[in-house]
């Protein structure tokens, strides 16, 4: 699972269509960090719900359950939506505009709008505030229209097939491994990377395609990571920069597109 946002939506969904139950969802939740906490993130909200207020989630916030309460409570008006966001700069799709919200999912690079689009609704940010202690901000927030019709699942599919060469192809321009250094094998390190992935689960709700998609982003991502994080190939002039950044950006954006369209397909899945 790629972020905190995308494992309460998908187990958030599965809950509310019957398919899992409250533990199941806070147990996938734990795999992120042992202690959730959950706040206001803005004053309005902080007053409407008497949930404690902290800009940046420096407070004490309350148990999990009320986490699940906020989310139940949000969903119960028509036409509810759980709604991934994963802003990136320059991509602030869904986003409502010029909201508090808005502001922190775009430095958090993640987010979920719950409500029904055109109506206020509930927002939610992952924040840390330690290394063990992750706080769920909640946002009083206008849920926009869809950004735009989401493709299919087997188009995504079709997608990370291509990303993986792709991926792969970009891994082999950017690292050079060093002769006799076992510590920089590019497999061992995807392997890392993808074991830290499949530590969080998935509900048996999924649709299997879903699932599928979800699993060959993680090996995606896990490829690009490793070639953009090694020395080898870090850019070491700002032409070399912008051609590793039209490389690879490319690549995450189909990356983000095909999670956004797995993970909300997760979230509508239905017995």
């Amino acid at each position: 699972m790629c972020s905190p946002s995308a494992t309460l939506t998908v187990w958030a969904g599965s809950w509310l269509a019957g398919c899992s139950a409250p533990d199941d969802v806070l147990e996938a939740l734990h795999a992120w960090a042992p202690q959730h906490t959950i706040a206001a993130g803005d004053p309005v909200t902080g007053g409407r719900t008497d949930l404690p207020w902290s800009s940046r989630g420096n407070l004490p916030g309350t148990g999990m359950m009320a986490l699940l309460k906020v989310i139940r409570e949000s969903m119960a008006q028509p036409g509810a939506q759980l709604r991934l966001v994963l802003p990136v700069p320059g991509d602030v799709r869904g986003l409502p505009t010029g909201t508090a919200f808005a502001a922190d999912a775009i430095e958090a690079e993640e987010g979920l709008l719950i409500g029904a689009p055109g109506t206020e609704g509930t927002g939610l940010i992952p924040q840390w505030t330690d290394e063990d202690t992750l706080q769920w901000s909640v946002y009083s927030t206008p849920i926009p229209p869809a950004p735009g019709q989401d493709m299919s699942l087997g188009e995504a599919e079709y997608a990370m097939r291509e990303a993986v060469r792709d991926a792969a192809d970009a891994l082999l321009q950017l690292h050079t491994t060093s002769v006799g250094s076992a510590e920089s094998d590019p497999r061992e390190l995807i392997e890392a990377e993808l074991a830290d992935y499949s530590r969080h689960d998935y509900p048996d709700s999924i649709p299997l395609r879903a699932r599928k998609i979800l699993d060959t982003a993680d090996h995606v991502a896990a490829i690009l990571t490793v070639a953009q994080r090694e020395p080898a190939s870090a850019p070491t002039s700002a032409s070399a920069i912008g051609a590793q950044e039209s490389l690879l950006r490319p690549l995450w954006d189909a990356i983000r597109a095909a999670r956004l369209v797995a993970i909300h397909a997760a979230a509508r899945s239905t017995p």
